[in-house]
């Protein structure tokens, strides 16, 4: 239990590329072993699922996943799907919208989803594969949610600038505490450079002492 620093391809990003629920890590093809093992060790996850996302590697903006179900991009292909579905034994599904990025538009744990305006006609699809309550919400005006927040069942670090009457919604239905805080030195869009579940978190190299100090306290580890 902890929160580590970490980059991958050179970049503080590490959120664009890699995703997790308590139990996997979902990595791109051709991911270093060494580094799924660092990964494995830092978020105390026992299996991992190497796959690309509509021939990306792209994995965070293209994907939403809880210890439940996953969804993933309408472009995503069905070996993809495939291998999703085989390796990690959840509910797959494509979400029913036109927007690509959906893990941009999306943040949830294993309590609930807090979802972008975009999302408004999918609500109930995402409530069925994920498992949860769903609400949709704007973040400080921006419809990016996902972006803007990212959540494990033991915490969740939001954009520096969200409201109390906004944390308090996402409170209410995530389960957890919600605190502001920044990533990589100051970038307020969270999901770029945090992969966290309820154990761990990582968080990209630039991440400066006081932000590691509070993105403890937002995860609780």
């Amino acid at each position: 239990m902890g929160i580590y620093k970490y980059a991958f391809y050179k970049s503080p990003n590490i959120g664009i590329f890699v995703k997790c629920n308590d139990n996997i890590i979902i990595l791109p093809l051709g991911f270093a072993s060494t580094k799924t093992t660092i990964l494995s060790r830092y978020l105390e996850v026992t299996d991992h699922i190497y796959v690309s996302i509509a021939d990306t590697r792209l994995l965070g903006p293209m994907m939403v996943m809880n210890n439940n179900g996953i969804l993933v991009s309408y472009i995503t292909s069905d070996e993809e799907i495939a291998v999703l579905k085989e390796k990690s034994q959840l509910n797959v599904e494509r979400l029913k919208t036109k927007y690509t990025a959906i893990g941009n538009l999306i943040a949830t744990n294993d309590h609930g989803a807090i979802v972008s305006p975009l999302c408004n006609d999918v609500k109930s699809q995402i409530q069925d594969i994920l498992g949860v309550s769903v609400i949709s919400m704007s973040i400080s005006d921006f419809i990016q949610t996902g972006a803007m927040l990212v959540a494990t069942n033991k915490g969740a670090a939001a954009y520096p600038n969200i409201s109390d009457d906004e944390i308090k919604t996402i409170s209410d239905i995530l389960h957890v505490n919600v605190e502001p805080v920044t990533i990589n030195g100051g970038i307020p869009y969270l999901s770029s450079g945090i992969i966290a579940n309820s154990k761990s978190a990582v968080v990209g190299n630039m991440t400066s002492g006081p932000e590691l100090i509070m993105l403890s306290r937002a995860f609780n580890v």
